[in-house]
């Protein structure tokens, strides 16, 4: 039998988490698969751990006494497999601010089993009005991080130049390749990140999946994404609530990704916007002015 592990890394959304383990709780045991539940509290305030060890006691809970972020949460469940060579057949790394829907995992797990050659997929995410949510991104080249400076026209934040994938690539409901999808609802392949490693702890948060595909992309692994699987995302829900040290955690990310993973020509000219845009911007706070002067420095 098929072995799938979900890690659940969760900061101050206990509302969220409990709606989230829900839903995927309903969904496993439509599954053929041997599951298991990891959840890793990073150091909430707001009762989550409490919630998770009175109402869901079928999860594993780890209970860190600071916040290691996203990618070290996920890697504290994750190397604990790697390092005892029981890593599941299937990894899914999900937000507990997502809703799985009737189906999601199996449809997933399906493909996977499908087509030996995929290391990352993805679901089709939605917003919580049933609307369509990008779930799938091109690798960002030259433009991406202009848009986002809000230095190329909005009219084309949509599309493919700023890395979307069309609409009607959902629309179709068919099963599509992409370069990486959204870190928020994305399951590997055991074996493939046995051969590429788990997330590169270097990223406090944002970008690590972009990273993670890169690596499976150079050891011969393909990302596709799968529409008939449906996962709703509140999005944002804990990153939302620290501003300042997001915006700086984003494009320290972005940067650490630049030099990992592209030549000397596009790091420059992208460095050179970014450095332009921070080093105008008029913050509106002390905290806001201390960001702005760590993303400098983390693109010279």
């Amino acid at each position: 039998m098929q072995t799938l592990a979900v890690i659940i890394v969760s900061w101050n959304v206990r509302d969220l988490l409990d709606r989230c383990l829900e839903t995927l709780q309903a969904d496993l045991e439509r599954t053929q698969a041997l599951s298991q539940v990891w959840v890793v509290d990073n150091a909430s305030t707001d009762g989550s751990a409490a919630l998770v060890r009175e109402k869901h006691t079928w999860v594993n809970l780890e209970t860190p006494e600071e916040n290691l972020g996203f990618v070290r949460g996920n890697n504290l469940v994750l190397n604990h497999f790697i390092a005892q060579h029981t890593l599941p057949d299937f990894v899914w790394l999900l937000n507990p601010d997502t809703e799985v829907k009737r189906g999601a995992t199996e449809k997933l797990l399906t493909f996977m089993n499908a087509y030996p050659g995929v290391g990352l997929v993805g679901p089709k995410l939605l917003n919580p009005d049933g609307s369509l949510q990008q779930s799938a991104f091109h690798f960002p080249g030259l433009l991406q991080p202009l848009f986002d400076l809000g230095l190329l026209p909005a009219r084309f934040y949509a599309s493919g130049a700023n890395g979307r994938y069309s609409h009607r690539h959902y629309a179709a409901g068919k099963p599509f390749q992409i370069d990486h999808p959204l870190g928020a609802a994305m399951m590997a392949r055991g074996t493939a990140v046995m051969k590429v490693g788990s997330l590169d702890e270097r990223y406090f948060m944002y970008c690590e999946e972009i990273d993670w595909a890169f690596r499976m992309k150079k050891a011969g692994w393909q990302a596709w994404l799968v529409p008939e699987a449906e996962v709703i995302h509140h999005g944002g829900a804990s990153t939302g609530q620290v501003r300042p040290q997001t915006t700086f955690y984003l494009w320290e990310s972005r940067a650490r990704l630049y030099k990992n993973h592209y030549g000397l020509f596009t790091r420059a000219i992208v460095a050179a916007f970014v450095r332009r845009h921070f080093a105008r911007q008029m913050a509106p706070t002390p905290e806001w002015q201390q960001a702005y002067q760590e993303i400098l420095q983390a693109w010279r």
